[in-house]
């Protein structure tokens, strides 16, 4: 792979969170890094400048949730191919989850994973580890050699420890090692053979519904062993009020627990379902609107960092079938920057705040040190049109998921440039 280029970025309104910067500054990099902000470094020559002029400029997006499918599922997707879509889309790096086939408890499986994303070279995949051998939840994992391995934070995917004594040790291990777990909270008997929210539409159409208590009492119980444990715990996807709420309380108490929430779930309600579209087969599934201003409103007040895709690609039969036995989840990768930047055109968040949840907190979360733009750090960018309108089709999605919602639904925001390590990974227009 070529080395990064001399680049700079002018005439942009850089915007970066996690130093405070909102204004008019060019971005000059060298050597994969940013080399200065405003005038040139002495000596500093150009190879390339790009004109961003009328465009935003900002750390590149940090995903905490998006399968690439590889390895084991390369039916739906590939590394290759959803890299290609992340860096579409402003997406730096991503999150994968432990659920592939093989299951990433080992080191091998690891540093495939990492490898194949280095050879494709589009985004940085960072590989959450199982938590337990298999994700059986039975045995726990060598989670220090997963660390070794590249693995940031461990995790269970979407499935539960039923057993609380395993997911106790868990905990107590993951912090030896000082890692942070990523845990979606999730009750497996209370949910059941549920497919959408238990309430009033489940009932209207008659399908099973998943209560909100499945969520609920699974968050009580790691809360408790997060507070028992001093474990550092992140909780993905919630997706509903009562959440947000045991969640705030948790910090205001003190204790080491963070959150997430997919950007869908900022934007659907169960009344989306309608009439049984698959594409809103999620799980979590989508909730209330009351259940969504207060996912909303957490977001705002920052108890919930970080916004994510929680992408999930698939093949058309996936979502052929009827309702209740199609396969969950929506490729989410290129509608993550426009849906969290409708937050700021209904007046949820202020530019900059949707940038930090889509930046600083995902990063800070992760432990890395990304999702900041100041001299020496990593020179991976996004350069957006904050108001550009397009509408969302098969032709302009990258993924090789087409299955979401959102398909023919007007969106504003488009990514224009992607750098990763200061090397231009996309270009609008360019082919």
């Amino acid at each position: 792979m070529a080395d990064p280029a001399r680049i700079s970025i002018c005439n942009g309104r850089l915007i970066d969170p996690a130093s405070g910067v909102d204004e008019e500054l060019a971005v000059h990099i060298a050597g994969g890094r940013v080399a200065a902000l405003g005038p040139a470094p002495a000596g500093f020559h150009a190879e390339r400048t790009i004109d961003a002029g009328g465009l935003v400029v900002c750390p590149g997006l940090v995903d905490l949730c998006a399968r690439l499918r590889e390895p084991g599922g390369e039916h739906k997707a590939s590394i290759a191919s959803e890299t290609r879509a992340a860096a579409a889309a402003g997406v730096t790096t991503l999150c994968c989850p432990p659920d592939t086939s093989p299951v990433i408890d080992t080191p091998a499986v690891a540093q495939l994973i990492t490898q194949t994303a280095e050879r494709a070279g589009r985004a940085r995949v960072v590989p959450a580890g199982a938590l337990t051998r298999g994700l059986a939840g039975e045995q726990i994992s060598e989670m220090a050699a997963l660390k070794r391995a590249g693995c940031a934070v461990m995790s269970h995917a979407d499935a539960h420890i039923t057993n609380t004594q395993v997911q106790r040790g868990a905990m107590e291990y993951a912090s030896t090692f000082g890692l942070t777990l990523f845990l979606r909270p999730e009750d497996h008997y209370l949910r059941d053979q549920g497919c959408m929210h238990e309430g009033r539409v489940s009932t209207l159409l008659g399908l099973p519904g998943i209560p909100e208590a499945a969520e609920t009492v699974a968050l009580a119980r790691d809360l408790a062993l997060a507070e028992q444990t001093g474990a550092r715990v992140h909780f993905r996807g919630l997706s509903c009020a009562r959440s947000a709420a045991m969640l705030a309380e948790a910090q205001a108490r003190g204790l080491r627990v963070s959150a997430d929430v997919s950007a869908h779930q900022l934007f659907l309600t169960e009344d989306d379902v309608g009439d049984f579209d698959s594409n809103c087969h999620l799980r979590p599934p989508v909730r209330t609107r009351a259940d969504r201003e207060a996912l909303r409103a957490a977001v705002a007040r920052g108890e919930i960092a970080a916004i994510c895709s929680d992408h999930q690609p698939h093949e058309p039969d996936a979502k052929l079938a009827p309702f209740p036995v199609t396969e969950p989840g929506i490729s989410a990768l290129e509608t993550l920057l426009p849906l969290t930047l409708g937050l700021v055109g209904e007046g949820v968040l202020g530019l900059r705040s949707a940038i930090e949840r889509l930046t600083r907190g995902p990063a800070g979360i992760l432990g890395l040190p990304l999702g900041r733009l100041e001299p020496g750090s990593i020179a991976d960018i996004c350069v957006f049109d904050p108001e550009e309108p397009w509408v969302l089709s098969p032709a302009t999605l990258v993924s090789q998921g087409r299955n979401t919602p959102f398909l023919g639904r007007g969106l504003r925001g488009r990514v224009h440039w992607t750098l990763l390590g200061g090397r231009v990974v996309f270009e609008r227009g360019a082919r």
